[in-house]
């Protein structure tokens, strides 16, 4: 409880409000027994042992859902990296309980009191989690970055995995930043510590490439709320750390090869798309206002170099132009892919080749993908016709829309609750959205998004705004402006 507000009970009915069922169905029990009485892992001749590596994860200090761990070496053509994955399948057989239960959420909900996973905690945390000091199978890609940031002699296998030190983003980001020493486990080696920075020196080159080929980098707290106790303390603004960018870089380099691994073996799949936007108008205005042209048609690497400019001369107010410029991009979308199909890429990350494969603790449309890429492997089938594939695109897609809902209206009612003694402050703003159901604004700092309901005449998305907080309601998760 937070005063006379429960949060958790809210994020409840929010999601059943939203076409989730957050209770697992019946046979979930006796699946998970039947999982857990399995024997042990053990390499064979189809899975390697690769134990002896020095693999590692970083995630959210709070994370107990260990989807990837990684590993690097030197070698002649650049640097090896490897990035093992969750063999989430090997526990979870198609159109079992908790598969059918996987299929129909596709996702796990984040909400700021109360996590709601797609898969059974005794699974997502533990069976199938790449825990520390656990031995685990692991779907592991494999690829070499050159000195340019190109990637080559790729290749994709099962292995046997122990991961050596579970860390966490924020110290493991200041550490690599120089802002702060290492965290007791990066300090008591320096073989770990040498792997990390092997680890961020080809991030860094995959970076490079990706933004030379029109990526779009953006800067763009997070707001996150301090919960004590079940009791929301405060919002604050959570930015991400250069270790967040380094499993960002690994992992959309693994989805690439994933990608054109089950496109080159002619195998249909799920990508994950963002499609040119359709207000590239707006985004062109907006440019203009800092005396940038961009061109009339959409061109990724255009507005990158004019993102990078802006980030150069303005740092400061470059997260207000990163968040008007996410929400005219739109999101992205799950779509069914066929051998010999247009490619419709993903215009944010300059991808062609692009498929969610990292998370399938966590996402559906990765549990998908690694059951494809084990049937390509075990030259089988295809587990899933075309129209299957299509209608779970669609419903992830529909699910991620929905998740995406809960977890702002959970993160506007632990706003409200936080900042319920702040009504009648000033704050700077910029606009997020103009829609048929209002106006709506967000304050940097502290980081909360609300209605701008008084002064909204003429507004449009990324203009910046002086305004007045006016009141906030919990329990409809309302946090209203005016001018």
């Amino acid at each position: 409880m937070t005063g006379r507000f429960d949060l958790a009970a809210a994020a409840r009915e929010e999601m059943i409000h939203d076409g989730f069922t957050p209770d697992f169905p019946p046979g979930t029990m006796e699946q998970l027994a039947a999982i857990r009485s399995r024997s042990a892992p053990a390499p064979s001749g189809n899975v390697r042992d690769l134990r002896s590596l020095l693999w590692s994860s970083i995630d959210n200090d709070s994370s107990r859902d260990l989807d990837q761990i990684e590993v690097a070496e030197r070698v002649p053509g650049g640097i090896r990296v490897m990035v093992g994955i969750a063999d989430v399948d090997s526990a979870v057989a198609a159109a079992t309980p908790i598969d059918v239960h996987a299929a129909s959420q596709t996702t796990s909900v984040y909400t700021a009191v109360k996590i709601f996973p797609m898969l059974p905690e005794d699974l997502s945390t533990d069976l199938t989690s790449l825990n520390e000091n656990e031995d685990r199978v692991a779907v592991v890609i494999e690829l070499v970055v050159s000195g340019d940031g190109s990637v080559s002699d790729s290749q994709i296998y099962l292995a046997l995995v122990r991961n050596k030190a579970q860390l966490a983003y924020s110290r493991v980001g200041a550490w690599l930043e120089g802002t702060a020493g290492p965290d007791a486990k990066v300090a008591a080696s320096a073989d770990l510590q040498a792997q990390l920075k092997l680890q961020d020196e080809a991030a860094g080159l995959l970076r490079a490439q990706r933004h030379k080929m029109g990526a779009l980098q953006f800067d763009r707290p997070e707001a996150q709320a301090v919960v004590t106790e079940g009791q929301v303390r405060g919002v604050v603004a959570a930015k991400k750390t250069r270790a967040d960018g380094l499993i960002e870089d690994f992992m959309i380099a693994a989805n690439e090869v994933m990608a054109r691994a089950l496109t080159a073996n002619g195998s249909s799949s799920i990508r994950r798309v963002v499609r040119s936007p359709e207000r590239w108008a707006r985004i062109v205005e907006l440019a203009a206002r800092y005396g940038e042209p961009l061109p009339d048609e959409p061109d990724s690497l255009a507005l990158s170099a004019f993102l990078q400019k802006r980030k150069a001369v303005d740092a400061i107010h470059y997260p207000d132009l990163s968040l008007a410029l996410i929400k005219l991009l739109g999101p992205g979308e799950y779509v069914l892919s066929r051998p010999g199909d247009r490619d419709l890429g993903h215009f944010s990350l300059a991808a062609h080749d692009y498929t969610h494969s990292t998370a399938p603790n966590r996402r559906f449309a990765d549990l998908v993908t690694q059951r494809l890429i084990k049937a390509v492997l075990a030259k089988r089938a295809a587990p899933y016709s075309d129209a299957a594939l299509d209608a779970i695109a669609k419903n992830c897609t529909l699910k991620e829309d929905a998740a995406r809902k809960v977890e702002r209206a959970m993160d506007k009612r632990a706003a409200a609750v936080a900042f319920q003694n702040r009504v009648g402050q000033s704050f700077d703003a910029i606009v997020t959205g103009v829609t048929p159901k209002g106006v709506f604004v967000r304050v940097p700092d502290p980081p909360i998004e609300g209605r701008l309901m008084r002064g909204e005449a003429g507004v449009d998305v990324g203009d910046r705004v002086h305004v007045k907080l006016l009141s906030t309601d919990p329990q409809r998760g309302f946090i209203d402006f005016g001018r």
